[in-house]
């Protein structure tokens, strides 16, 4: 395991600075936040960026996302997820996430682990069982993103990516 960190915390700065430069880049003319938020509940941030009207699902749930990113364009606001894990991904972590996406609605949801798919990989990639990925207000279908971290280059490892980016 010596390609692999000692503690998950560690993962998330490397995942915030990713996902500011992936969201600034993707969303032109927003306004970007991305903050490593793993020590309070969800609606605190929400609530600290003046956005918590827009989510008032998420009030009191204690719902703790790894690393979240803010868009903000006026009134506007989308939220993202991205949860890490230094294990290998199952599908009771896939199960927490999606629960939170299905709660919340962000924009995207990310769910990285910096040492592999694990048992996911034979549910996503032998399976196709993709579907599992899905959530949405049910008007927009949106899926998560299931994949590998590369600590070394300190961002997601698209080749490993389901579905793919």
């Amino acid at each position: 395991m010596a390609n692999n960190v000692k503690k998950e915390f560690e993962l998330y700065e490397p995942m915030r600075l990713w996902l500011h430069n992936y969201l600034e880049d993707k969303y032109k003319g927003w306004q970007v936040t991305a903050i490593d938020s793993h020590a309070r509940a969800l609606d605190s941030y929400l609530e600290e960026y003046h956005i918590v009207s827009n989510y008032p699902q998420s009030v009191g749930l204690d719902i703790q996302i790894d690393v979240l990113g803010i868009l903000t364009k006026g009134e506007k606001s989308k939220i993202v997820f991205i949860e890490a894990k230094k294990t290998q991904l199952n599908l009771h972590d896939l199960g927490q996430l999606w629960a939170y996406c299905k709660l919340c609605d962000p924009v995207e949801a990310f769910l990285l682990s910096s040492i592999g798919l694990g048992s996911l990989n034979k549910i996503l990639n032998n399976l196709s069982r993709t579907d599992l990925l899905d959530f949405g207000d049910g008007k927009t279908i949106k899926e998560m993103q299931v994949g590998k971290w590369d600590i070394s280059r300190n961002t997601p490892d698209y080749k490993t990516i389901v579905p793919k980016m």
